[in-house]
């Protein structure tokens, strides 16, 4: 009987080696926005009449506010939150970060997107964005993993992962 002994330890340790391994998979196949997010800063947007400042009203009610990328919601302030999405992930260039706003100013002329995307952040020449179709309309620009931004009433608002 003491030879069972050690074959039933292994089989104990093989099958929690599985176990790990099979939750550990599952993580990594999880998309790498969902989770839970801060809104850390809003910074003025480079799309934005210079002529009219925005309303800091909004703002100031969203930074510092928590945002969750569930599977099937979107948890956070209002304008945020969404019950029925579909999530997407593009990836593009400058031209398509903020919906094709860094192309342009309020006034319809052509401005150099990778520049201002550059100054928001972003390294590189395409990046992965985030389209939900929710009603809000809002994309997630994604800087890196841990790092999303969206654009929102001539805002950028900088999303940092918890």
């Amino acid at each position: 009987m003491p030879d069972r002994l050690p074959h039933r330890s292994c089989g104990v340790v093989l099958l929690a080696a599985l176990l790990l391994g099979f939750a550990t998979s599952a993580l990594a196949d999880a998309p790498f926005y969902l989770g839970d997010w801060t809104i850390d800063k809003a910074l003025v947007a480079p799309w934005a009449d210079a002529a009219r400042k925005p309303d800091t009203a909004e703002m100031k009610s969203l930074v510092g506010k928590a945002v969750s990328f569930k599977d099937k919601q979107i948890l956070g302030p209002k304008i945020l939150a969404c019950k029925s999405l579909k999530y997407e992930v593009m990836r593009g260039g400058a031209d398509m970060l903020f919906q094709g706003a860094l192309a342009e100013k309020a006034g319809g002329s052509l401005q150099n997107a990778n520049k201002l995307a550059a100054g928001l952040g972003f390294q590189g020449t395409t990046w992965k964005v985030l389209q939900t179709g929710c009603g809000n309309e809002l994309d997630f620009s994604f800087v890196d993993n841990d790092t999303a931004e969206f654009g929102l009433n001539d805002y950028v608002y900088v999303m940092k992962r918890k």
